[in-house]
């Protein structure tokens, strides 16, 4: 086989040389020309973008960042990133990072210190500028790697000592939840969680029973499942709803679980939401606003919080030197059909 039929189905990108040579100027005029602020007569220029117009010729970014030990990549490491609220918070974090000028690399891992760690070694090695972390809990070895080739961590959900991060209020919130629960009269409150023991997971778990223990009700935590989705709020319904002493309110930890929570009450065992059970749910992800579900949740908006995270990104690489950088983002309780506080409602 010849050469040129070896590489006939190859990728042959357009290269500077080929611009330089259709224009009659020089391969460093051609650089010149694609770099901000760098001099380069006018005449000059017009024959270069006339001819990389006709040719089809893009900057070679990756090469630009090679040699500048950078590139404008941004990290995006998250578990189940296409699942409830972290689907539309790494959408939305892709689309803060474009507005930013960054080219955004997703890179769908567990939460296994292995997985993070390859992950981590696959975003070094192509210099990304930023690493932005969604799930797992990173193990000490990947803030050191990070500080060891000056990368910038941002934690979503999180709230490790060596990183900036962005947290929900989930603490505040479910403090919300018991006491409206308790305020409309409901005395047997129930949490519909998952094994899963993220830090967020967890510090809806633990505000809520303290709270509504501290209002005089009755608590039960039920976990349904090791993911927090769907499937885990049906099985932590069944657990909570077995017999006939069950609770008359449940506060679930995310919303997915609170779709599962409802269908088994309505579906399996002909109860009325609220009037028989009140449920309040955390994210406010779209389907919350479905006719099926109607559900009181609170909302974690992730247009903020991808905005937040990336604008501490950028307050990392201006402040290098800096200590941790922290952002708080309170949700805000929405209220639908699924419970109504007594706060302007006929309770």
């Amino acid at each position: 086989m010849t050469e040129d039929a070896k590489n006939a189905g190859r990728m042959r990108f357009v290269s500077a040389q080929q611009v330089a040579e259709l224009a009659g100027v020089s391969r460093s005029a051609v650089s010149r020309t694609f770099t901000q602020g760098a001099s380069v007569a006018p005449a000059t220029r017009e024959k270069v973008l006339t001819a990389a117009k006709a040719l089809g010729y893009h900057v070679n970014d990756l090469a630009r960042g090679v040699l500048n030990n950078q590139s404008r990549l941004v990290g995006i490491v998250a578990m189940k990133p296409e699942l409830g609220f972290r689907a539309h918070l790494t959408a939305a974090l892709a689309k803060a990072l474009i507005r930013r000028g960054s080219i955004p690399i997703l890179i769908n891992t567990g939460q296994t210190e292995d997985e993070l760690l390859a992950a981590q070694k696959m975003l070094i090695g192509h210099r990304a500028e930023a690493t932005i972390v969604l799930s797992g809990s990173p193990p000490a070895a990947f803030f050191e790697e990070a500080q060891r080739n000056g990368q910038p961590l941002v934690m979503i959900g999180r709230s490790e000592a060596d990183a900036d991060h962005v947290r929900a209020g989930n603490a505040e919130a479910s403090g919300v939840a018991a006491q409206a629960f308790a305020k409309a009269g409901r005395r047997y409150l129930a949490v519909a969680t998952s094994s899963s023991g993220t830090p967020a997971i967890r510090e809806r778990e633990t505000a809520f029973v303290q709270v509504a223990q501290a209002a005089g009700c009755l608590t039960v935590v039920a976990e349904g499942g090791k993911e927090s989705d769907y499937m885990t709020g049906l099985s932590a319904a069944r657990k909570l709803f077995a017999g006939s002493d069950h609770p008359d309110a449940v506060f679930c930890a995310n919303d997915l679980i609170a779709f599962g929570v409802i269908d088994h009450l309505r579906g399996e065992r002909d109860l009325r939401v609220p009037q028989d059970v009140a449920v309040i749910g955390f994210d406010d992800v779209p389907e919350a606003a479905w006719l099926s579900y109607r559900l009181t949740t609170f909302r974690q908006d992730p247009l903020v919080m991808a905005d937040r995270a990336v604008d501490l990104l950028q307050r990392r690489l201006d402040n290098p030197g800096e200590p941790p950088f922290q952002e708080r983002v309170i949700p805000e309780l929405v209220v639908r059909d699924s419970f109504w506080p007594v706060l302007g409602a006929d309770g």
